[in-house]
């Protein structure tokens, strides 16, 4: 039986990858952090299956208890301060976690299972001011926030150890990849979150920045399955992940109100609170080297995503769309 640690396995990612690797027959350790307030709703219809180790990217010595516990053959790092946001507000936490976390839970692996395959999560976000479209793996990097600033540091270090200690060390540059499970802080769950509250008479409006930001949106669900493919390589290497298919928050906004049968136009409001103080305007993937490599490709297309996402939260409050489409 194969063993995977993975960090962040309470967030988004983390557990839909737990969900992946369970099903494959993994023994699957997840690291969480010690606080009073346990934040265990995405995973808890999988508690009893997976095992918890109490550790923290800022420590060094608890990284490397974990992986002496875990003896894992698959590391995860899904771990980081990961809110953009809060990366203008908190830039040194978010260096420390996002950008030194990664080197010292390289270091652990390196030191207590040298022979573990690790992956990076590396984001879309190190690409920024993109200097071409769409972005490939050998796109030139432009960070335009200090989330972005630290992922590229934990991407650069991931293919430093690969090089320097033959470390089957992978990073998956994931482009934007949303799901029901997203944070509300979120833009994409924000929107979705809101739609609900409004159709519900529980809310009168929704304050967004700018609308005319371009993603490229994916399922989380798929974008795990790319993580997968990559440690079972023979090779380790960096890979863009993504839907190749690029659209504006304000279609987001558009296809969200329309599938809960509302105007945007009637309740979204421009709040220059929630513009970014460097704005990344276009981000587009090519995933042709994973396509190639890894077999993979995704299977959720934009509409499908946003719909998903919409229904989820309507639940919630007890009022499906009504629509099975």
């Amino acid at each position: 039986m194969k063993r995977a640690l993975i960090t962040g396995i309470t967030g988004q990612d983390g557990s839909y990858l737990a969900e992946l690797l369970l099903g494959k027959g993994y023994k699957v350790y997840g690291l969480t952090r010690r606080s009073s307030n346990q934040v265990t709703d995405r995973i808890a219809h999988i508690l009893p299956k997976i095992e918890l180790i109490s550790g923290d990217l800022l420590d060094t010595t608890s990284l490397m208890h974990a992986v002496e516990e875990a003896r894992p053959d698959e590391v995860y790092n899904l771990a980081a301060q990961s809110f953009v946001q809060t990366s203008f507000n908190q830039p040194v936490l978010t260096a420390e976690f996002t950008a030194l976390g990664v080197t010292r839970l390289l270091e652990a692996v390196r030191k207590c299972a040298p022979k573990a395959r690790f992956y990076q999560a590396s984001s879309s976000e190190m690409f920024g001011k993109v200097q071409e479209v769409p972005q490939t793996e050998k796109t030139p990097f432009y960070p335009r926030s200090p989330y972005g600033v630290a992922k590229l540091y934990g991407h650069w270090i991931t293919v430093n150890y690969r090089e320097s200690y033959n470390m089957h060390a992978s990073s998956g540059i994931l482009f934007n990849h949303e799901s029901p499970r997203r944070g509300i802080e979120f833009v994409t769950r924000k929107i979705t979150y809101n739609v609900a509250l409004i159709k519900n008479g529980l809310a009168q409006e929704l304050r967004l920045g700018n609308l005319d930001a371009r993603r490229d949106w994916g399922f989380a669900g798929d974008y795990v399955e790319a993580m997968w493919l990559m440690l079972q390589q023979d090779q380790p290497d960096d890979y863009v992940v993504s839907t190749n298919e690029t659209h504006s928050v304000k279609e987001f906004v558009q296809t969200a109100f329309e599938r809960a049968d509302l105007d945007w136009e009637k309740y979204v409001k421009i709040d220059e609170r929630f513009y970014r103080p460097a704005e990344v305007d276009l981000l587009i993937g090519n995933s042709a080297k994973a396509a190639d490599k890894l077999g993979w490709e995704p299977r959720t297309d934009f509409k499908t995503l946003v719909n998903m996402m919409v229904d989820s939260d309507l639940k919630i409050f007890g009022k499906p769309s009504g629509l099975t489409c």
